[in-house]
Formats: structure tokens, sequence, C-alpha cells
């Protein structure tokens, strides 16, 4: 549980999410559920940044919608986020993913939750 955020990070497959989600469920009703899920925002948003990155062609369009939809489940549920990681979002996403769709509806809906006035961010 420790090491999967770091693994997420870099392979971010199906199967470790599907990890992921397992270890959620268990933690259901924890109090450790909450900061399980910021560690799983943030290693989404690096795995996004990474992917954009390293595959500026869009060849990986449906592991990033992939990704995308599970970065906005996360931020609804945690409404916050590392500073320096979506600093990194915003800016690789924006020079890499400008006219894709699916980041542009997700970046609004951050920015809704995150820009909010009782935000810190």
């Amino acid at each position: 549980m420790n090491y999967l955020p770091a693994a997420l990070e870099r392979a971010g497959t199906e199967e470790s999410w599907a990890v992921a989600d397992a270890i959620s469920t268990v933690l259901e009703n924890s109090e450790e559920l909450h900061s399980w899920r910021r560690h799983l925002l943030s290693a989404c948003i690096k795995g996004l940044v990474a992917m954009y990155s390293s595959s500026k062609d869009e060849s990986k369009q449906e592991v990033e919608r992939s990704m995308l939809r599970r970065l906005e489940e996360l931020l609804c549920m945690v409404e916050e986020v590392d500073p320096d990681d979506w600093c990194n979002f915003v800016k690789t996403g924006l020079k890499y993913r400008y006219r894709d769709e699916t980041f542009l509806k997700v970046l609004n809906v951050a920015i809704q939750l995150l820009y909010k006035k009782e935000s810190t961010l």
C-alpha cells in the first residue's frame, strides 16, 4: 500500500488502479481513506504529466481519458491538491493537450472545484 502510489505514477495501468480501488474499498470506513485518496490524486496527476511529456502526439488517448476521468473523480472526493502537482499538470496539459476536449473539460471541473471561495489553493 505504501509503494502503490509511486508505482501508479510510473506505470498507471488499469490493473494497478484496480488494486488501488480495492484498497480504497477496504479503507471505506477508515480514517485513512482521505489520506489514501490524496496520495492517489497526486499519483494520478503525476502520471498524467508524465504521459503528456512523453507522448506529445496524443497516441495514448484512451489511457489518458481513463486517467482524466479518475482525476476528476478523485478531485471531487478530495477537493484539494498539492500546488506543485497542480501547476505541473496545468502547464504540461496546456502545452501538449490544449486541443483535447476531455482534458479541457476536466481542467474546467478542477478549476471550479479548486477555486471556490472557501478553497485554500
